[in-house]
């Protein structure tokens, strides 16, 4: 399987059309790095959250009704975020842009701001960032989150400054967590839909790391990529995957049995070796 990588690599950087690399990301990667992803055994939705099922915690509707317990877990994750460092797959994608240049393109599902920090600067964002807010009243665009609210235990109630700091300084509101919540839809705006697709559609390769494609706009983006003549291939230990299930019959899908750091690493050395 890997000679067959390897091949389909070497072939792609030849190509004139049709050659992106793009990767896209899930919780998988960032796992290694000590955070929880979201639907396994030990995930934030389980543990996190009051035991309220996802769909029900995280939306829109929900955080209209219990801002303070919302910003409560987001102020937890941002703790999480804060004591988690990038890992090797998350250089090792850094790296790969800096040899592939303009025939690179991350696509993450990931909010919590490490592929910035391990150095990737081409990156699609699509569930948003919890390192930003907006006013949940829509009066304002993007900001970075105040510099002064701080992290939080789970349990660890709100303080009045906190409370301050977490009001639009515009009309009064409050803030919420730049992230995409289950009750809302993907947008070019904030969330890079049409961006996406463009890309989906110059892909050579879309490799698949840490996500089981839950998800639809990830699940849109693989279609689009074979739909346009592209390979799928996917680093993930287990054939548990949305597309496994759904590729796995395909050609052009591939599966490569590695955690997320090694199989990026060898997908590195490979990409070099033709370049």
């Amino acid at each position: 399987m890997k000679l067959i990588v390897e091949t389909l690599i070497q072939e792609t950087l030849q190509k004139e059309k049709k050659n992106l690399f793009s990767f896209l990301t899930g919780a998988g990667i960032s796992s290694e790095s000590g955070l929880p992803t979201y639907r396994g055994n030990d995930g934030i939705w389980i543990k996190g959250t009051k035991y309220h099922q996802p769909e029900e915690f995280g939306t829109f509707r929900y955080f209209s009704q219990n801002q303070e317990e919302v910003w409560q877990y987001n102020l937890f994750w941002k703790k999480l975020i804060e004591e988690a460092q990038p890992n090797t797959g998350h250089f090792a994608i850094a790296e790969i842009e800096k040899i592939l240049k303009n025939q690179f393109q991350l696509i993450t599902q990931n909010v919590d701001g490490l592929h910035h920090r391990a150095g990737s600067q081409k990156i699609f964002e699509i569930h948003g960032n919890k390192q930003s807010v907006r006013c949940s009243s829509g009066c304002n665009g993007v900001l970075p989150m105040p510099s002064e609210l701080k992290s939080k235990e789970l349990t660890e109630d709100l303080t009045e400054k906190d409370l301050d700091l977490l009001r639009c300084q515009d009309c009064g509101d409050w803030l919420r967590p730049n992230t995409l919540w289950f009750d809302e839809s993907y947008n070019e705006k904030l969330y890079f839909l049409n961006s996406t697709l463009r890309a989906a559609k110059k892909t050579g390769i879309l490799f698949i790391i840490g996500t089981s494609g839950a998800t639809t706009l990830p699940q849109i983006i693989a279609e689009k990529v074979l739909q346009y003549g592209g390979y799928l291939v996917e680093i993930n230990t287990e054939e548990n995957s949305y597309f496994f299930e759904r590729f796995s019959r395909t050609k052009k899908y591939m599966l490569i049995r590695e955690k997320a750091s090694d199989g990026l690493i060898k997908i590195k050395e490979m990409i070099e070796k033709y370049t």
